[in-house]
């Protein structure tokens, strides 16, 4: 989870936010290099006052700087292909989940049964808040999934443009009014996955956080016999 202390990504949970991290790490090593390169350049240049005669005027310089910069957008260009087409790629799904956006909650339904599950989820106000509670972050009625399970969400808002997002899964899905969105998730471990709203959508935008608690299957076929027969 995102703190005030820490300055990189949130270890990822799932495939997709590994490949993610992994194009991150790939693409600043890429700038780092050109950055010491420019930097060492300019260094140079500004003290010893370094001037070449190719610099000045030349074919060959001209062809090296324009051929560089092209391979170096190859190189991070085909991994950002590849990804798009993982992020974008369907999946039997074994399980599906909708979620609505609303000022300024979530609400969820678990559509794969006869009679589907749906509750709200709204965020604990601190006053109510246990102490070992997140501030701005937990709420009253957490959506639970299994993990090693292929999730599909649908996504779509009541009201404005919200968002729905969960970094350390490498989701973020747009809730648009009158459209539905779908992504697919699968979830490498157990565990508590925070997010928040990331489309502006009014006064209480930071108040509609997003709880994801990853189970095992067992416990969630328990947890969702519970739920439609309560």
């Amino acid at each position: 989870m995102a703190t005030w202390s820490n300055l990189n990504l949130q270890n990822s949970a799932s495939p997709l936010m590994e490949q993610l991290t992994f194009f991150h790490d790939h693409t600043l090593l890429i700038l780092v290099m050109i950055t010491i390169l420019v930097a060492y350049i300019m260094t140079a240049i500004m003290l010893y006052s370094f001037t070449h005669r190719y610099l000045l005027e030349g074919q060959l310089i001209e062809l090296i700087w324009t051929i560089l910069p092209a391979m170096t957008l190859i190189f991070i260009a085909l991994p950002s292909l590849r990804l798009l087409y993982l992020l974008d790629d369907t999946v039997d799904p074994s399980i599906s989940l909708k979620t609505v956006g609303h000022q300024w909650y979530w609400s969820y339904e678990y559509t794969d049964f006869v009679n589907p599950y749906e509750f709200d989820s709204y965020m604990i106000p601190y006053n109510e808040m246990n102490p070992d509670g997140f501030r701005l972050l937990d709420v009253d009625n957490r959506t639970i999934l299994p993990f090693h399970t292929q999730v599909r969400m649908m996504v779509t808002a009541a009201d404005v443009l919200h968002s729905w997002t969960i970094p350390a899964l490498g989701v973020k899905v747009d809730a648009t009014p009158g459209r539905l969105n779908q992504t697919n998730f699968f979830i490498n471990r157990p565990g508590t996955y925070y997010g928040q709203c990331s489309e502006i959508c009014g006064a209480n935008h930071s108040f509609m956080p997003i709880v994801i608690e990853s189970v095992n299957t067992k416990t969630f076929i328990k947890w969702i016999s519970n739920a439609l027969n309560a």
